[in-house]
């Protein structure tokens, strides 16, 4: 599929916008010490990530990306985890070089912007708030804000049709395996950046439209297409 210069932008928020292992990974260790549990390391937070924190947190507690703990260690230890990811949000993230000048970039050009994550709203808005990057965005989706989420491509078809924007002229910025299957169902371009978490997979697999390794370097990419 051949990149165009869209008329809407959407981006997706961890592992694109913001690195947020540090603050999810600290919950996680402090969730599992509570529970007497022994910690996990960044690194393997970091291939956990992407499915939601409830995901996150049953890979946590199995140890493993694929397996699933006994529900009543689940049901102890995701409370916990919930109140400690409410108090440490934002204090350990940071945005990912490049993002600040590309949403600048963006904005000047002229392109209605969006974000879509799978991060739920007590979650998503305050992160975005600290990092100064909230009011970048006419439009926020995130997890449970429908009935469906990525990758399932309602979010990206919701924000098209909030936008008025048909979704062969519109284009998802993402990092996963997910923004590349809702983008394709949803009908949009998808460029995903180089870095980010999908996994431990590299993202060119998934064979998105272009692939960069900084936000900074997509307006340029634009001017470019058709």
């Amino acid at each position: 599929m051949e990149l165009r210069k869209p008329k809407m932008i959407l981006i997706d928020v961890d592992g694109t916008l913001v690195d947020s292992v540090p603050d999810l990974a600290y919950c996680v260790n402090v969730m599992m010490e509570r529970i007497g549990m022994a910690p996990r390391s960044e690194e393997s937070v970091r291939l956990w990530v992407g499915n939601g924190v409830q995901r996150l947190v049953e890979r946590a507690l199995a140890d493993d990306m694929d397996a699933m703990p006994e529900p009543a260690l689940l049901e102890k230890a995701y409370p916990i985890f919930l109140d400690l990811y409410a108090q440490n949000t934002s204090r350990r993230s940071v945005l990912y070089p490049g993002v600040r000048e590309g949403l600048d970039a963006f904005r000047a050009a002229g392109y209605a912007l969006g974000c879509v994550t799978n991060k739920v709203e007590r979650f998503t808005l305050p992160l975005l708030r600290d990092l100064g990057i909230h009011d970048d965005f006419s439009l926020i989706i995130s997890g449970d804000t429908l009935s469906r989420k990525k990758p399932d491509p309602e979010p990206l078809l919701h924000a098209a049709r909030h936008f008025g924007v048909a979704p062969a002229n519109a284009l998802m910025i993402g990092d996963s395996v997910n923004d590349v299957t809702a983008a394709r169902a949803a009908g949009f371009r998808i460029v995903c950046v180089s870095y980010g978490y999908n996994h431990g997979q590299d993202i060119r697999d998934a064979h998105p439209d272009a692939v960069v390794d900084s936000i900074a370097q997509i307006s340029s990419l634009l001017e470019k297409a058709a």
